[in-house]
Parts: structure tokens; sequence; C-alpha cells
């Protein structure tokens, strides 16, 4: 007997063995020690109580359902630690081991507070241990992890006896473009999802009442709204000219937010419209100076014009000031804030030589292309003139994903947004990047300097002649030629040509490459909306460089900060990434970037809605009532923002 104690000692005090030991001195050890407080949570007794009219229940309760390896990993002492810890109490109402090493085991239990907050608390921690913060090349092992679904505690004769309650608002959707379809889903789905828990925890809906949104898209063709919404249920359409001012009154009059999908420029009759009759105003678009005037106008009116609620700008708003505003608050001071963004094809849509595709119009991604761009850098304020924009791009890898081969372009003013952001006097580095894979911005500069961005009318198309696009090129590739008469005809004749003209023997390779893939060498005719060689670019990369099939985009935006702390001379980098693709649904296809920049507006809707955001006027994502309620319902629709501090 005392031989048998003293090997139960042992295998009790050894760390690899530790974990085996259930009982050491006639107690449980602390990792079995959920065993009794389980036992104490029996379901049976639970229904015994509730039969007789003794409720456990407290003021707010939730169902959570955890499952994995909960036992064996010991992870569920974690979660009743944190239950107990903050101040709340379980009650097990279902449990089912697993057999095997490889099984997993579940639970229900009933977790009650007599405190919002303290379960509010608890669902985050719970939210934390299932979902701890990865890594996206190297995530955690799976057998560590657990999964968690929040449920409502079902009270049989409540729900019976009472009616279902619905607060009933209205969003009017402008333009039914490619943004459309995922905001009139996420609006289309509110009926459904404001009954889910993480709803009523960012809204606060401590009642059983439901939110529905009316969502009705408008569009200057009414077929194209109705082939938008497909699928869609409960969506109606109209048609809409927004230069139709009684119509337009008449539509805006029936909601209570309208979300403008339009271009910029269409922003400002719209705007002036939801100041007269009331009525707030969601945008993707940059807040141009016409905007920007309707601001005090709107505060009297007593509405919010909130616009950049997209992708960039609008996600990398708030991401940003999330990870400024928490530096701050810490004390901190920004020394470099980087961002970095691109919409992208996916890696196996890359398949051409610019390893780049249009989702939207070539000639306004050129002419973006070519605008001047201002940075700092080091406290140095750098100027990039638009002609030499290319010239001027630098390889770029995300720390997290190494296998992108990236470069960055400068993107426009970067100092505007330390002034935004609040950094502009502490930050000796503000840089805003575009992201483009590797090579790109060579090619493109050398299809600049040839002149396949030259926008003025080109003499042989002037004419009104038929011409062919092998024709025009020789035209322009030879006009400087001296009794040159080979024909420009393959990828080596027009390599030579580029060469000749002064420039490297790989970047005549790469663009001769690119000319033929777009079919500028071929005998065909080039349509007369074609003025200059400009068009003719345009018309071959809309042709030759659009998605095809299921082919799949993709959005990737990167911030870098910065964070010197002076009392301890600490400094912080942190980082948080957005990789989004698309998806292709039931035949439907749904763009990466039609959901970063749909998605987040019809959140702003929603925000409006249920008047979680109190500012008036024009605004910016950019203050907390805005941006960190957004930022959460992001997370919980699926797109995920990954943060990482070192």
């Amino acid at each position: 007997m005392h031989g048998r104690r003293h090997f139960t000692h042992r295998i009790c005090k050894r760390g690899h063995l530790k974990r085996a030991c259930i009982s050491y001195k006639g107690e449980l050890t602390s990792l079995y020690e959920y065993i009794p407080r389980m036992r104490k949570s029996n379901p049976e007794e639970a229904q015994e109580k509730i039969a007789n009219g003794v409720s456990s229940q407290r003021t707010y309760n939730i169902l959570v359902s955890l499952s994995g390896h909960l036992f064996d990993k010991f992870l569920i002492n974690e979660a009743l630690d944190m239950i107990e810890a903050a101040g709340g109490s379980f009650h097990l109402a279902k449990c089912k081991l697993g057999q095997s090493a490889d099984a997993e085991s579940y639970s229900e239990l009933e977790v009650g507070a007599d405190d919002k907050r303290v379960l509010d608390q608890i669902i985050d921690s719970l939210t934390r241990l299932a979902n701890p913060d990865e890594d996206y090349i190297s995530p955690p092992r799976e057998a560590n992890k657990i999964s968690l679904k929040i449920g409502k505690v079902q009270q049989e004769k409540e729900v019976k006896e009472k009616p279902e309650m619905t607060k009933k608002s209205g969003v009017l959707i402008i333009g039914a473009g490619r943004v459309c379809r995922p905001a009139a889903e996420f609006l289309a789905s509110v009926r459904t999802i404001s009954s889910q828990q993480w709803y009523k925890t960012y809204f606060g809906a401590e009642s059983e009442e439901q939110r529905d949104v009316r969502v009705i898209v408008a569009s200057m063709y009414l077929k194209d709204a109705k082939k938008t919404i497909e699928g869609i249920p409960d969506v109606e359409t109209v048609q809409l000219d927004v230069s139709d001012s009684e119509n337009l009154l008449k539509y805006v009059s029936e909601v209570d937010v309208v979300l403008s999908l339009l271009p910029a420029s269409c922003h400002a009759v719209v705007a002036k419209t939801c100041i007269e009759l009331k009525k707030h105003l969601v945008t993707a678009s940059y807040v141009d100076d016409e905007t920007s005037m309707l601001h005090e106008k709107a505060k009297t009116s007593g509405i919010t014009i909130l616009g950049e609620m997209g992708l960039d700008p609008g996600i990398d708003h708030m991401m940003a000031m999330k990870m400024i505003n928490e530096a701050h608050i810490r004390k901190g001071k920004v020394k470099s804030f980087t961002s970095y963004c691109g919409g992208l094809p996916s890696p196996a849509a890359a398949n051409n030589p610019l390893a780049y595709k249009f989702s939207w119009s070539p000639a306004g991604a050129i002419r973006a292309g070519r605008n001047p761009a201002k940075y700092k850098s080091n406290g140095d304020v750098v100027n990039v003139d638009g002609e030499n924009l290319y010239d001027s791009a630098t390889s770029f890898r995300v720390p997290n994903l190494p296998a992108f081969a990236l470069e960055c372009l400068p993107n426009r003013n970067s100092l505007v947004y330390g002034e935004f952001y609040g950094i502009e006097s502490e930050a000796t580095t503000i840089f805003r990047g575009t992201l483009r894979y590797e090579g790109f911005s060579m090619i493109m500069a050398t299809l600049s300097k040839l002149g396949f961005f030259d926008n003025e009318a080109n003499q042989v198309l002037s004419t009104g002649k038929k011409i062919t696009f092998g024709a025009l090129l020789s035209n322009f590739l030879k006009k400087d030629a001296d009794n040159d008469s080979e024909p420009l005809a393959g990828e080596e004749e027009i390599s030579k040509r580029i060469i000749k003209l002064g420039h490297t023997k790989e970047t005549a390779t790469k663009a001769a490459k690119t000319i033929v893939f777009l079919g500028f060498n071929e005998e065909r005719e080039i349509p007369s909306l074609c003025k200059s060689v400009f068009d003719a670019t345009c018309y071959l990369m809309e042709e030759k460089l659009a998605y095809s099939g299921d082919e799949q985009d993709m959005v990737l935006l990167h911030h870098e900060v910065e964070v010197e702390f002076p009392e301890s001379k600490r400094v912080e980098k942190h980082s948080a990434t957005l990789l989004e693709f698309g998806d292709n649904k039931n035949g439907q296809t749904t763009t990466a970037m039609a959901k970063t920049v749909g998605i987040p507006a019809a959140i702003g809707a929603l925000l409006l809605i249920e008047d979680k955001i109190k500012t008036r006027g024009v605004l910016r994502p950019l203050e907390p009532e805005v941006y960190l309620p957004a930022l959460d319902i992001l997370q919980a629709y699926g797109i995920k923002l990954i943060e990482k501090t070192e």
C-alpha cells in the first residue's frame, strides 16, 4: 500500500504526468475541479425545479454551446472560471462526452447575470477563448480550439404568450452596380440577424423586438436593379433618375436612410434632397468640397451625412483610428503610420503579364495611377510627380503573408491623413500606398513612355478611315524610325523596336509580352469610338483584363503603426491586416471589392437606423461611435481583421 501511495505521489508531482492525476490525498486535483461544479448544475435537477415553479435564472440569460476537446484539454475549466470570475453563474443544460482521443465533446450552458454589462463581458471572454488571435500562416493547432455558439434561453410559456414585436425602418439604395448586392443582402438580412446575440450585444436590444428593414434598390434602368437583387428575398426595385426631382423626393420621403452608391458627382443632389426631407445619407465616396459645404445645413436639419464608408476610404479609416486612439489612451505617441491597400486578382486569377485585372473602368484606374503623390518619410516631405508615379514603386511584403510578391505606389496626398487622424505633429512618417503584384509598375511605366496612355486625338484615328490595332501600333511605335520597314507582327519584333526607342531589354521584353497579350498587334479593326491611343488601349484592357467565369478577386489592406511610450522609452509595432476574397454562390459572383465597399456602407445605414450615431452634419468614420461598432459588426458578419503587436 505504501508503495502504491509513493507511486501516486510521484505521478502527481511530475510535470508530464501531472495532468493524468485526477485525485490526490483524497481530493480532486485542480484540473478536475470542473466535475463537482458541473454536477451541482445537474440538468435533471434543474428541470425538476422548473416544473415546480422554481427558477434559477438570473435577470439576463444566454445559451452558450461549446464543442471541442473541452475535457481532455481542460478548456472547460477556463470557460467556467471566466463565467464565475466575471460574477456570472451557469447551469448545465446538456453534456455529451467524446468517447475517444479524436472525438470532440459538447456542452450547453445556460449562463446568467443580473447586470447586462457582466453578461456582455462573459460573452467577450468566451469569444476570445474560442477565437484566439490567429496567424494567417501558422494558426494554432485545431486540437486546442473550441467552437462557440451563442443562443437564446427558451422560455416556452413566454414565447407563446408574447406576440412578435418588430421595429420597421426603410433604406433606399440608389445605384445598382456591383457594390449594391452585398449592401442589399446585409440590410435585407437584418430581420434575421437582429435576433442573434451579437446584434443585441452591439445594439443593446434588451426587448424581444426584432428590427425589420424595408430595402428599396433604385436604378435609372429598372432591369439593372432587378438583375442585381435577383435571389435576395423581400427587396423592392424602382426606376429612378436622380435628376428627376419629383421622383427623388417621392422615394427619399418613404425611408429613414438613403445609401447612395452613385458616382461621387451625383451625391450633392441626393444630399440636398435628404437635408430637405430630414433623412440620413451614407456614401462610400470621398467627401468632396461640395458635400463638405453642406455640413451646417445638415446639422440644422438634424441629419447625418456619413461619407467615406467603404473600403478605401472607409475600413482603412476605421482600422487606423482604432489603432491610433488605443495608442493615445495608453499615453503613447505615434511615430510612424503606414497604410497599404490594393484590389487585386487572387493568385489563381493573376494569369496575365500585368498580373492585374480590372473590376472597374480601366480608364479611371489608369488615370488614378498617374496622380501626383505626397508623403512624409522620417521627417522629410516627399513629392512624386504623376508622370513618375509608376517609376516610384518599391517592393513590399506583408509580414504575415510573405508568399505575396507585391509592390507599392504612393497614393495621392498622405499628409491630409495626418490631420484627419490627429498625428500630423507627432508622426515623422505618414504614408499611404496602393498595392500591386510585383512587376506591374515597370510594365505600366514603359507603356506610358511609349505613348499607350496618350489621350490626345490621334491623327490616324481622327481621319475617320478604318484602321487596325496592328496598323496603329506600327504607326506610333515607328513614327521616329528612319527607313524602318520591319513589321511589328510578333513579340520579338515589338521588343526590338522598344529597345531601339531607348528601353532596356528586360522592360522591352515584358512590355512586348503585354502588348501581344492585349492584342495590339492584331489586324483587327479599331472601333470608331476610339479617338486616341489611350481609348484603344482601354478598349483592349477592358476586353482582355476582365474577370471571367468564377475567377476571384482579392482585397488586401494592411496598416502598420509604430508607437513610442515616452515614459518607458518602449517602442511597440502594431499591425492590422484584412484579406478578403470574392466568392461565387448559386451562380452569383460577389467580388471582394464589392463586399468590402458595400457592407461597411450598409453597416453605416444600420447604425443610423439604430440611432447609434449621434453626431449630425457631414462626417467621416473617424469617431468611436462609428468605427467601434462598425468594425465589430464587420467581424461578426465574417470580414476578419487580424491585429498583432510586437
